[in-house]
């Protein structure tokens, strides 16, 4: 329930008049504490008894201090305290249940305990040095890593320090927290069930430094894509392209896992898989319509196209499936979802309804292509498959958000020449899978000549659980 303090002009009359009644009795009653003028009458008088009357007035700062209210809407804080705590929720636990449901039983733990630990990991470094090279004045590809280190010069109360001018400073940092977060632990996926703990934490921090930093300033935070007028409203490139091209060259060096294309590495519980995957969609509303920084018409339109193109996006995985497979699996529905979220997610500000549906029916469709086609075609072991739906589905999503942000087609955008756009988009993709790929196979060499990636064979056949963690999920 929402209370607002002293709304209306009256409710401020009467409060001023009460705080100058209580000042004149506080005058009258400790005259040690009156100002200079009514300590140097001697002899009281009436003149003098109404003299310090107009001096002494306290209730001044008041009346300012109640005019001036926060600089800030409290609808839109509320609104983006509430996505913030979505955007929670996909991570942990919504990720982590999707991805723990698509490998065996014996490695489950291992993939929640990277998921939680890396999420933790970049959080805490967002606030060291990630949130300054994003979003303070730099190169086009860094930002400074000290000018707002540990958040230096913010405070509680202070608002306009951000992009964000309508929001508290730490509410604006802590949103973009989880967007960090949850885009350094998609990559897990791809490489879950033989690699190295540590690895995946080294990794991790490397990876946030040196390629979702720079890309994260690159579009949002005034850098070389942003000036170029790529479109990318909540992350198509900066999370869902970055993560899944890492993915894939993660799931290249790594290797396969043991007996991968000769035995079936079934998921070992779907269940987790869907709820974890609707978990997702929930939780999506708030990385989406959050990104509109506001409770207001943007917020709505990204609202409605979450819903809109996750919906289609399921539709077009499911007759895919029954077409080529013959049955439609409540597995591919979910994952459905999750093609649909991502496509939509760097489309869902700007785009109309119907493009929403156009772009969660292709991501749908051709995600299937690549987690199938494409993934046999590129021989690769991606576990859950990151590239083939982060991936496909933020090129796809990225690329035609150039074509319906046309507001001729329903979109937003005024006067935009939809050739042009999809030109820019289609530089901001190239960019994001070059940038992301050289700096994903650096550090990955780094990190396999420090601590090594891959865990031994016995540790693999054992289990990541008991060997890695020391603990099991299932007692037999």
């Amino acid at each position: 329930m929402k209370i607002r303090l002293f709304a209306g002009w009256q409710a401020r009359f009467h409060m001023v008049c009460l705080m100058m009644l209580l000042s004149a009795l506080a005058v009258g009653a400790f005259p040690g504490t009156a100002h200079a003028q009514a300590q140097v009458t001697p002899v009281p008088t009436e003149e003098v008894a109404v003299e310090p009357l107009p001096v002494d007035a306290p209730a001044a700062p008041v009346v300012e201090a109640a005019v001036a209210a926060p600089a800030y809407d409290h609808g839109d804080v509320a609104w983006m305290l509430t996505s913030t705590l979505l955007v929670l929720l996909m991570v942990v636990p919504g990720l982590a249940l999707f991805y723990g449901g698509l490998v065996r039983s014996k490695n489950v733990l291992s993939v929640l305990s990277q998921i939680l630990v890396v999420f933790s990991l970049v959080i805490i470094l967002w606030v060291a040095y990630g949130y300054s090279a994003v979003f303070s004045e730099g190169n086009p590809f860094f930002g400074s890593f000290t000018q707002f280190a540990f958040l230096k010069g913010f405070t509680p109360d202070s608002v306009g320090n951000t992009p964000i001018a309508g929001l508290p400073d730490y509410l604006f940092v802590a949103f973009q927290s989880t967007f960090a977060g949850i885009t350094t632990a998609l990559i897990v996926g791809a490489f879950a069930e033989r690699i190295k703990f540590k690895a995946v934490i080294l990794f991790s921090a490397l990876w946030f430094t040196l390629s979702y930093i720079p890309m994260a300033h690159i579009v949002w935070g005034g850098g070389y894509l942003g000036e170029l007028g790529a479109i990318d409203f909540a992350g198509g490139t900066v999370v869902h392209i970055n993560a899944g091209v890492a993915g894939l060259v993660g799931a290249y060096f790594v290797g396969k896992r043991i007996g991968y294309g000769q035995t079936a590495l079934k998921p070992h519980n779907v269940v987790f898989t869907y709820i974890g995957a609707m978990l997702l969609w929930v939780g999506w509303f708030g990385f989406n319509a959050g990104s509109a920084a506001a409770a207001d018409t943007v917020a709505s339109l990204a609202f409605l196209n979450t819903i809109l193109a996750t919906a289609a996006a399921v539709v077009g995985w499911t007759l895919v499936e029954a077409i080529t497979k013959g049955k439609p699996s409540a597995l591919g529905a979910a994952s459905g979802a999750v093609a649909g979220l991502v496509g939509i997610t760097p489309a869902c500000g700007t785009v109309g309804p119907m493009g929403a549906l156009v772009i969660g029916v292709v991501s749908g469709a051709l995600c299937v292509w690549g987690v199938t086609g494409l993934k046999r075609l590129l021989k690769v072991d991606d576990t859950a498959d990151v590239f083939g739906v982060h991936g496909i589905g933020g090129i796809v999503g990225a690329l035609l958000t150039g074509v319906f942000s046309a507001q001729s087609l329903g979109g937003t955008k005024a006067d935009l020449d939809i050739g042009h756009q999809v030109w820019v988009q289609f530089v901001s993709v190239a960019f994001t899978i070059v940038w992301c790929a050289v700096v994903t196979t650096l550090i990955l060499l780094v990190v396999k000549a420090v601590v090594g990636l891959r865990v031994t064979e016995e540790a693999e056949r054992t289990g990541l659980d008991v060997t890695s963690h020391g603990e099991s999920a299932y007692e037999v």
